[in-house]
């Protein structure tokens, strides 16, 4: 089996949960949705290129090496943001349309914010059948960029290269294994391993849990359910 693997590493980084309310969070694992959406960033894909991006996010599968999930540093941001009142009957496709009303229309939301502090992961990308890209493809597009790369939000580009590599390994381990040895390090700093259904990680999984970050449609920002293995290991620090 072959696999696309590439380090993300940032001085911060946002992998964003479900928003309930006021509190938008962060996982310490990289979303599937955040992942793909990196990728369709590198080839140059747009926001409303709808079918080319659900190509994207339905066609790879996305195992994650925890080597650092980061320290957690709560942002306290506001924002303007209209009435629903207002936005009845309007047209908002994006932020600008969102707050183009007269200042004195607009309130003011208060949110905590969640990001991650010194994040590093491994992760490896398995084509499926059919996929628009091959893994060779979007190693170049990662090298070369249409737009600029970030780790969940904006405001947090990577803080190293990706170093794509194209690997072969039995699972995902030994992908990470042998991506390690190319590069001239140790796969032995992956504290943790998350993976979805239909990849082989190498171990059993000590749990498995709900995720919801499967895109189902970008332009509504709409995420559907999946299912996320999880296999711890060795502690972080041992």
């Amino acid at each position: 089996m072959s696999y696309l693997v590439f380090r993300l590493r940032g001085l911060m980084a946002s992998w964003g949960e479900v928003a309930v309310g006021e509190h938008r969070g962060s996982d310490g694992i990289p979303t599937t949705s955040a992942l793909a959406g990196l990728l369709c960033a590198a080839l140059g894909l747009r926001r409303e290129q709808e079918s080319a991006l659900q190509a994207v996010h339905s066609s790879y599968l996305f195992a994650v090496g925890v080597c650092s999930e980061g320290v957690l540093l709560r942002d306290y941001h506001t924002a303007q943001v209209p009435s629903r009142s207002l936005l009845k009957g309007s047209k908002h496709v994006t932020r600008k349309d969102e707050i183009a009303f007269p200042r004195h229309e607009l309130n003011t939301m208060l949110s905590m914010r969640d990001h991650r502090q010194e994040v590093d992961h491994l992760v490896a990308v398995q084509a499926q059948p059919g996929a628009p890209y091959t893994l060779e493809e979007l190693r170049h597009a990662l090298l070369q960029p249409v737009f600029v790369l970030y780790l969940g939000r904006k405001s947090c580009p990577p803080c190293a290269p990706l170093h794509p590599l194209v690997v072969d390994g039995q699972h995902v381990l030994a992908a990470f294994s042998g991506y390690a040895t190319k590069q001239g390090t140790s796969s032995s700093f992956v504290a943790k391993l998350a993976w979805p259904e239909g990849m082989n990680a190498g171990v059993p999984a000590d749990l498995s849990q709900r995720r919801q970050d499967r895109l189902t449609h970008r332009g509504a920002w709409q995420y559907g359910d999946r299912v996320e293995h999880v296999a711890m290991l060795r502690q972080e620090g041992a």
